[in-house]
């Protein structure tokens, strides 16, 4: 992932004060950089495994020393959801500008087979432990799952996105922003379930798209 694929999109933006979420894939230090330095901004980045170094690292913080916690739940998608929040201050920690860490252990259960799985990842924030509770920065955390649910996993469950077959040259990304153009224009006609709102479409598939679109 280019540097410009996340300066480029923010950068005509005033983010003073504002704090951006992103997952994994854009923990960098480039990008907690640009963040801070240039556009004033907090941050708050997820770390999985993908960063096995920053992710070993993280892991062996002394969570264990950790006795405040917050309990988060929720349900829906088929499965009941338990979050644990544990935040720690750091002041050694090899990223830019990382004031605090957050471990956040998933535990999943699925409501058809009964299923229990569990799943650790971290985040790390510029955001010091003067400015959001533990329970703040748990929903700052939540705010970029949402967005996964709200997206991504529509876009998989609605479009079957992981089984498509296209995967040459510019395919998938141009793929990817049709689905999601499709989803935000369900949503702003007052579709809730993306699901439902392509069938309705798919009755009568060269007149009622277009309507929808304004265009007839």
């Amino acid at each position: 992932m280019k540097f410009t694929c996340f300066a480029g999109p923010l950068a005509p933006f005033d983010l003073t004060g504002v704090t951006v979420t992103a997952d994994a894939l854009h923990a960098q230090r480039g990008h907690a950089r640009f963040l801070v330095e240039d556009k004033k901004a907090h941050y708050a980045l997820c770390v999985k495994k993908n960063q096995a170094g920053l992710y070993e690292r993280l892991h062996t913080l002394p969570w264990r020393e950790v006795t405040a916690k917050f309990y988060d739940r929720a349900e829906g998608h088929g499965r009941k959801e338990t979050r644990v929040v544990q935040v720690l201050t750091v002041d050694d920690l090899d990223f830019p500008h990382a004031a605090q860490v957050a471990r956040v252990v998933r535990h999943r259960t699925c409501l058809k087979t009964g299923r229990r799985s569990r799943e650790t990842v971290y985040v790390i924030t510029d955001l010091t432990s003067r400015e959001p509770s533990p329970q703040r920065l748990a929903k700052i955390i939540r705010s970029q799952w949402v967005i996964e649910n709200r997206l991504y996993f529509v876009r998989e469950t609605a479009f079957r996105e992981d089984a498509s077959k296209v995967h040459t040259e510019h395919g998938p990304e141009n793929t990817a922003t049709l689905r999601s153009f499709a989803i935000n224009c369900l949503r702003a006609a007052g579709h809730h379930n993306i699901a439902a709102g392509l069938r309705e479409m798919s009755y009568e598939p060269f007149t009622r798209p277009l309507t929808l679109l304004g265009l007839r």
